[in-house]
């Protein structure tokens, strides 16, 4: 497989413009929203106040994907393994999109913090990736089985009336279980402990904030 040669000031401009266009809510789902065309629901101040605090978490989660994803990719050892963490940082795209379309119906904005979320997660990705393919394919299992488990958690915390959050919410779980089944069968290794007890920390560390801020 051809590789473009990119000297390190271009890819230190590609991860720019890649932090820019996720930090700027210019993402473009290329997949149709799953909450298009659903009839919108009356929904109490404190509902909506509620959802918007979970649709913010949710926003922020894809941030963070992007980010690790892209950080990931950027120090793959092989060109199949950056080919298919770039595949999946595009079908997160997707979510990103959606989860700011949800906000804004809201009438709700994303977390004032994304730029520090984004920052730590693609230093992580980065850091995940210079262990090797294995062991970061391990650490994209990981977080996508945490990701399904919390997007399980919001879909049952949501008001059954609320279609369009569910709608959405319900996709993104079907995409993060799909992705790590996918990062399993391409060679992801176990994690040791104690990474997912220390992810699942900072995962609720980052729900809780952003749900205010």
């Amino acid at each position: 497989m051809f590789e473009p040669q990119f000297t390190p000031l271009d890819r230190t401009l590609i991860a720019l413009n890649n932090a820019l266009d996720t930090l700027g809510a210019s993402a473009v789902a290329r997949r149709p929203n799953p909450a298009a065309g659903l009839a919108a629901t009356t929904l109490s101040e404190s509902e909506r106040r509620d959802i918007a605090g979970l649709m913010r978490i949710n926003h922020t989660g894809e941030v963070c994907a992007q980010a690790l994803y892209l950080g990931q990719a950027a120090l793959a050892r092989s060109a199949a393994t950056r080919a298919h963490l770039l595949h999946a940082a595009d079908e997160e795209a997707d979510h990103l999109a959606w989860c700011g379309a949800r906000l804004r119906e809201l009438h709700s904005r994303p977390s004032l913090l994304n730029p520090l979320w984004y920052a730590g997660s693609y230093a992580l990705g980065a850091l995940a990736a210079r262990a090797g393919d294995g062991p970061s394919l391990g650490f994209v299992v990981e977080t996508e089985r945490q990701v399904e488990a919390h997007l399980e958690s919001h879909l049952e915390r949501l008001p059954t009336a609320d279609t369009a959050s569910r709608a959405i919410l319900g996709q993104m779980k079907q995409d993060e279980a799909r992705h790590a089944q996918q990062a399993s069968a391409r060679g992801g290794t176990p994690l040791p402990w104690p990474m997912p007890r220390l992810m699942r920390l900072s995962a609720k560390l980052m729900k809780a904030v952003a749900y205010r801020i």
